[in-house]
């Protein structure tokens, strides 16, 4: 059993035992801190298990030494694009409209267009949401938090 497997287990059986609002509320905060933490994982540049992003392929055509030093993904991170959905059964974190698509080739390292004319490339993979060791705990410690209530 995989340790998100174990992590759902776990936290079915506790939020079992709450009332749908107080469930609905303990999820709902637990998607924001999750949400908050994608965020900034993502502008870190760092997949869940620490390591960097793959890096950016030079661009033929660039300036001799010019190196693009903007971080990657500055509009994946914006709320209007990463949200949350909660419902009694269950949280969500992820990406919507067309940005999804964008993070989804990243995410599974997919075949896509450069451009809208421009030539297929395979990105490299770059998990933009996984659960990192702290994400675990958070999770525990937040619906331990409600359970007190």
């Amino acid at each position: 059993m995989d340790e998100l497997t174990a992590l759902e287990t776990w936290a079915g059986s506790l939020l079992s035992k709450l009332e749908a609002p107080a469930r609905r509320a303990a999820l709902k905060d637990v998607a924001k801190q999750l949400q908050a933490s994608q965020r900034k994982r993502i502008a870190s540049q760092k997949n869940p298990d620490g390591s960097a992003f793959a890096r950016r392929k030079p661009r033929l055509r660039d300036k001799v030494g010019r190196i693009k030093r903007g971080s990657m993904f500055p509009r994946l991170r914006l709320a209007k694009y990463l949200q949350t959905e909660m419902t009694v059964e269950g949280a969500a974190v992820g990406f919507v409209g067309r940005i999804a698509r964008v993070a989804r080739v990243h995410q599974f390292g997919l075949e896509d267009r450069v451009s809208k004319k421009g030539p297929m490339y395979k990105y490299p993979e770059r998990i933009l949401l996984g659960f990192t060791d702290a994400d675990h705990e958070m999770i525990k410690d937040v619906l331990l938090k409600h359970l007190v209530k």
